[in-house]
């Protein structure tokens, strides 16, 4: 730091020079190394607000959290009317209850991590705007926040399926079963860090992937089994094979239902999507990060 005199209308004037080299702008994007460094500090932080918010996301309602359950359970009775007796689709399917529950249960976790990606960055505006910190943080701590709000969810249908006739038996395969849930987690935390760029950038993003996450759920097999519909068609079972909610919902409920291991392309494919998701995911988020919280 310098000083300088200067003469101005007479009177002598001190002025100082500042060294700005080390200064850099507000919001512009650090380092990728930095990036993972500042988001490791504040992990406290993000576990603390996930909890909070996992368990007031229901106080203004009258049950509160137990519609954490009952809008499954609404939506499977539902769908167990329209599908199962209406159309018919419960027939040649094994114990239809745990299968459509199961269905419901787990794409409904991945259905609430998408949407509440694509609002991460809307409503934590105020908070972007105030304090300096990774974006990311958002939706990873809106991930969290939906898991946690999940294991009373997953408790409920492992409770069902073996109370509904005809009951599922336990079995040692039962064990793999959070190594499933682990994966989906996975996929669903790449999968809300696209929807939160995505959200930023395009605020009507909202209304098409509502449209496409029905037809996702459609594509999946939620209510239906799809090797029943796509006999004789063997290319849309392999692009079933592909979906990682297929293979989430296939490989759960041979696991808690059948029994059986499931397949292992489906675990391959399912490890595949829980792996380059994330991680392209998280990289897409960051190279928008100078973006996000502007006007």
């Amino acid at each position: 730091m310098t000083s300088v005199q200067a003469q101005i209308e007479g009177q002598p004037v001190s002025t100082e020079y500042v060294d700005v080299r080390g200064l850099v702008p507000v919001g512009r994007r650090p380092s990728l190394p930095t990036y993972l460094a500042e988001l490791w500090r504040r992990r406290a932080f993000i576990v603390a607000d996930s909890r909070a918010k996992s368990a007031t996301s229901n106080k203004d309602y009258l049950l509160g959290n137990l519609w954490l359950i009952g809008r499954p359970l609404l939506d499977g009775l539902t769908y167990f009317v329209i599908f199962g007796i209406v159309f018919g689709a419960r027939d040649g399917i094994d114990n239809f209850v745990g299968f459509l529950l199961i269905g419901i249960f787990l794409f409904g976790y991945t259905s609430r991590c998408l949407t509440g990606g694509l609002s991460a960055i809307q409503s934590g505006k105020n908070l972007i705007r105030t304090f300096a910190f990774p974006r990311a943080v958002i939706p990873l701590a809106g991930t969290l926040r939906e898991t946690l709000s999940t294991f009373p969810v997953i408790a409920t249908m492992v409770v069902l399926i073996l109370a509904i006739p005809p009951r599922a038996q336990l079995s040692w395969w039962w064990l793999l079963f959070p190594v499933v849930f682990l994966l989906q987690t996975l996929f669903n935390t790449g999968l809300a860090l696209y929807a939160a760029r995505f959200g930023a950038l395009v605020p009507d993003a909202k209304v098409a992937v509502s449209f496409i996450s029905r037809i996702w759920m459609y594509g999946s097999g939620v209510m239906f089994s799809i090797e029943k519909i796509s006999d004789g068609h063997p290319l849309v079972m392999a692009i079933s094979q592909l979906n990682p909610l297929y293979c989430v919902l296939e490989i759960s409920r041979d696991l808690l239902l059948y029994s059986q291991p499931g397949d292992l392309r489906l675990w391959v494919v399912l490890a595949a999507w829980a792996i380059i998701t994330p991680l392209f995911g998280f990289l897409f988020f960051w190279h928008g990060e100078e973006h996000y919280g502007r006007e």
